[in-house]
């Protein structure tokens, strides 16, 4: 396939009309549709040739069903004269014939479009805390309801049938807050749920399933952390699997919870958490840890419909700055810098990527950019000065037009890349300025780390303080080794471990406590150059003062050497 044309459609006349700010594809891509404030248009993309106008000027919401038969419209709502009951403002039309099929009063903007199954036999919608059930697009009989103490909020799963049905009750008087799901239509009582999960602590929720409907992550939040640690409230992770399964996500950073994103191939998720710099981590079905990021800049976690490619970034009140990941191998491929950016979306290609500058989040310096996945900016456009950019977004396709291809990681050819910013200084009294910068960080910064079993062992990576217990234990093994050589001469060079450096292997007493001492502060400073070493291999930016400890290793050993000779 090529890559994304650049030149406007030929075929697709330019709507210059200052209020279209709301725009929709069909799921295959075929249709467009969009409202520039005076009429609601739908066009085919290939040819450009109108289907259907509606006259609703003030429509605000627009979505496609997923075969494309039916459109739903939303329009604020406004209650009629002296408090009675208002004009329907949700409506669902036939794009067929252009026939409004069903009109629904909907107050709320938020989950306003109904909810269909991906074959249409099935559409759901929030009434009163229930959730009624349309068979077939038939809207003027309700074929099921689901009703429980008060729905809150619902969702369907992706796919084929059977239809599955997460929902959320909020709790009060003292009892929890709980998910359920059902797989339509059994919903006689709380026994034929698939699977149930209690919580306290949750004002709201997002629940998301994965793309094969066997999983659902919960994201349970409060708008107050009590303890006072948070500003944006407290969030916890839950999963609750159709089997019923259900576990707390262990997150081993505290603080907000970013984003949570499913891999398209439903056996892994990634969320990003943590008090800044942030965390990011890959889990698998079974909540356990497949690899740490580590730390940075980020709030945002972005898998190439593929799945084969993670993009971590950190938007809105943070820099733009982005870390592409290949997934299977967990290398890291570019590191490209987005600055102002409020919107972020993969082509369907799993190639292409663009970022954009949007009103009304930002209304300075509008515009969007096309990048390759390897960091290369394809393409770039900024709206002028007097104009606004509403919505940006890609022409989908449906599932397999597009399959993935082997990453590269040499960057492709493409326009010249902007000059980033100059960062500022940091201020230095006059009393200061003339000396030395000591350099310090305000936070430790964390390495990425496997977490996966590496071939050939059936260890796994661990963390820091295990890593330094595990050097005690061969430290420990190796003296033992030794010891026990020094009685038995013949079989030393077997006993001896040829995998643990002389730096950690235990040496005798001199008798000369200075000569001990000295010897001691040696091995600590190498050990220390060691753990140096080892943070360099792994990708961690060493400070200067650092680096100069590590030019200093073969004086200290020769050093060593000439000690333990002279015992």
């Amino acid at each position: 396939m090529a890559p994304p044309s650049f030149a406007e459609h030929e075929a697709f006349p330019r709507d210059s009309r200052k209020n279209c700010k709301v725009s929709t594809f069909s799921k295959d891509g075929s249709f467009f549709g969009w409202s520039n404030g005076e009429t609601i248009n739908i066009v085919n993309v290939a040819d450009g040739r109108v289907l259907q106008s509606f006259d609703l000027p003030k429509a605000i919401g627009l979505e496609f069903s997923p075969k494309k038969t039916v459109l739903a419209t939303w329009q604020t709502y406004s209650s009629g004269k002296d408090g009675n009951q208002g004009v329907p403002n949700l409506q669902l039309f036939d794009v067929k014939t252009g026939n409004c099929l069903k009109s629904f009063i909907q107050k709320k903007m938020q989950n306003w479009c109904p909810c269909w199954m991906e074959d249409e036999s099935i559409c759901a919608r929030n009434v009163n805390n229930e959730v009624h059930f349309f068979e077939n697009n038939n809207f003027d009989t309700i074929a099921n309801k689901l009703h429980l103490q008060k729905i809150s909020d619902f969702e369907l799963s992706p796919g084929p049938q059977p239809c599955k049905v997460a929902v959320y009750v909020p709790g009060s008087k003292g009892a929890p807050s709980f998910v359920r799901l059902y797989q339509y239509p059994n919903f006689a009582g709380p026994q034929s749920a698939l699977a149930n999960k209690s919580f306290f602590k949750a004002d709201k929720v997002t629940m998301l399933w994965n793309k094969k409907a066997t999983a659902v992550l919960i994201t349970a939040s409060t708008d107050i952390d009590k303890t006072g640690a948070s500003y944006y409230g407290e969030q916890t992770l839950h999963y609750i699997a159709t089997n019923g399964e259900s576990v707390v996500v262990q997150l081993p950073k505290n603080g907000p919870i970013y984003d949570v994103v499913w891999n398209s191939n439903s056996t892994e998720f990634c969320v990003v958490y943590g008090f800044m710099p942030a965390k990011a981590t890959v889990f698998n079905l079974k909540c356990d840890p497949l690899f740490h990021f580590g730390t940075g800049p980020r709030n945002a976690a972005y898998y190439s419909p593929q799945g084969h490619i993670l993009v971590l970034a950190g938007f809105g009140n943070l820099r733009g700055q982005m870390e592409v990941w290949d997934v299977k191998n967990y290398k890291l491929i570019s590191k490209p810098v987005a600055s102002d950016s409020t919107y972020f979306a993969w082509c369907p290609d799993g190639e292409h990527m663009v970022t954009a500058t949007c009103a009304p989040r930002l209304r300075v310096g509008n515009g969007y950019k096309i990048w390759h996945y390897t960091g290369t900016v394809l393409n770039k456009y900024s709206v002028p000065s007097n104009e606004e950019l509403w919505e940006v977004s890609w022409q989908p396709f449906l599932d397999g037009v597009f399959p993935a291809k082997p990453i590269i990681y040499q960057a492709v050819p493409g326009e010249p890349a902007d000059a980033e910013p100059k960062a500022a200084q940091a201020y230095r009294p006059p009393a200061l300025r003339n000396k030395p910068v000591t350099s310090y960080k305000l936070h430790e910064e964390e390495p990425p780390q496997n977490m996966k079993p590496q071939p050939g062992g059936n260890e796994r990576q661990v963390s820091k303080t295990a890593l330094k217990n595990q050097k005690k234990r061969e430290a420990k093994k190796a003296a033992k080794q030794e010891a026990k050589a020094e009685e038995t001469p013949e079989l030393a060079p077997e006993l001896v471990s040829p995998g643990v450096s002389h730096v950690f292997t235990a040496t005798p007493t001199s008798g000369d406590p200075e000569i001990d001492k000295k010897i001691k502060n040696l091995k600590k400073k190498l050990k220390a150059i060691e753990q140096l070493k080892e943070q360099q291999a792994s990708g961690k930016l060493l400070e200067k003062n650092q680096l100069e400890k590590i030019e200093k290793e073969d004086v200290l050993l020769k050093e060593l050497e000439d000690l333990e000779l002279g015992i």
